[in-house]
């Protein structure tokens, strides 16, 4: 594999979300996107691997497929791997760890197939290896194909670089992002999360109303790999400056202290000038000045029997203050119980979905513009 060369890219995303992230890799011109299994594969270059990086919100990592052969037994492995040109994409002097799966193969041993490849790499190229290294060979073993890719994100990419606070049971960017597009969000209208925690939906509007990469403030495992080009690198990150966008970004909290996380993560993305968060009860949300928008809400789902009544309960406030004071927005709530969906009283179409968040199957409802 050449540096000039194009490769398969694989785009990762939440299982559920195939499609959302391929219109955004379409709508960003990456070559010909196709849904996937658990993601989205693209055609390109060492480029369009940085750029993918840095310039794809609904992604969780992106992959670059260097490599696929029919595999039987071990010591075919280990030959295959031997015969790889792995000086073309890592570097003798930066450590790497393997991590390998079997699947429906004769190759069925995942800790067999990692040590012959981690050893033949060792053997043909003199890395060092390392449990905590931040550069990843993916070694996929799937009825007896194997494919080698390269995790070239290193840290998950809804780590954006900007959420040293975060809540519990918080909202990843990346999942974020996906729901905002799903409701067709643009950027061109508010956004308001009545039940804001660590402030991510609002953030994430945030920053795509204002044009702003979401890896911008973050370092990604490609620049440890051999041939990565770093003035290239930069000038493609000095690519997108931001503009201020026309409308304002809104969250609430009844907990003092998600109010002050949610400012501090929108200082450190910077947005702080077009995002305003107030502390105060779900039930004491009211619609800003300016146009109708968009309120988006992930509210608490509950794991015990006994929550469920106090839920009801929540989910019908939220739906009576949407009646009652949000005219003219529409309205998506996040949540894995379709009875308490039910329970806003609110008139959302079929939900999109099921999608994983945190270990739970949910979907997304959504209104049209309230009368």
């Amino acid at each position: 594999m050449t540096k000039d060369s194009d490769f398969e890219i694989f785009l990762v995303a939440a299982p559920g979300f195939e499609s959302v992230l391929c219109a955004e890799a379409l709508e960003k011109g990456f070559v010909d996107p196709k849904e996937a299994t658990g993601g989205v594969t693209i055609q390109g270059g060492w480029p369009e691997v940085w750029r993918a990086n840095l310039k794809l919100r609904g992604a969780s990592s992106v992959f670059a497929r260097i490599g696929a052969f029919p595999v039987f037994h071990l010591a075919q492995l280990d030959k295959r791997a031997r015969k790889m040109a792995w000086g073309s994409v890592l570097r003798k002097d930066v450590p790497f760890r393997v991590e390998a799966s079997c699947k429906h193969s004769k190759i069925y041993h995942s800790g067999a197939a990692k040590q012959r490849v981690e050893t033949a790499i060792v053997e043909t190229l003199g890395a060092p290896i390392s449990a905590e290294a931040e550069v990843c060979v993916k070694v996929r073993i799937e009825d007896d194909l194997c494919t080698i890719s390269i995790d070239t994100s290193g840290e998950s990419l809804h780590k954006r670089g900007h959420k040293e606070a975060v809540n519990k049971a918080p909202m990843r960017e990346t999942l974020a992002s996906l729901f905002l597009r799903q409701c067709g969000f643009d950027g061109t209208e508010p956004v308001l999360d009545p039940m804001c925690g660590s402030g991510t939906f609002v953030i994430e509007a945030a920053e795509i109303a204002a044009h702003l990469d979401p890896g911008r403030s973050r370092s990604f495992a490609f620049e440890k790999l051999a041939g990565f080009d770093a003035a290239a690198s930069a000038k493609m990150r000095g690519g997108s400056v931001g503009s201020k966008p026309a409308v304002k970004f809104y969250g609430c909290d009844r907990d003092a202290g998600a109010i002050t996380m949610s400012r501090a993560n929108a200082e450190r993305a910077g947005v702080t000038e077009f995002t305003s968060f107030r502390h105060c009860a779900m039930s004491a949300a009211t619609a800003p000045n300016g146009p109708p928008g968009l309120v988006i809400v992930n509210p608490p789902y509950g794991q015990r029997l006994g929550d469920k009544k106090r839920l009801y309960q929540l989910y019908g406030a939220l739906g009576q203050t949407m009646r009652s004071r949000f005219a003219g927005w529409r309205v998506a709530v996040v949540t894995n119980d379709m009875s308490l969906a039910k329970a806003c009283g609110l008139p959302f179409g079929p939900p999109q979905g099921p999608v994983s968040h945190g270990g739970q199957r949910v979907s997304l409802y959504l209104t049209d513009r309230l009368p």
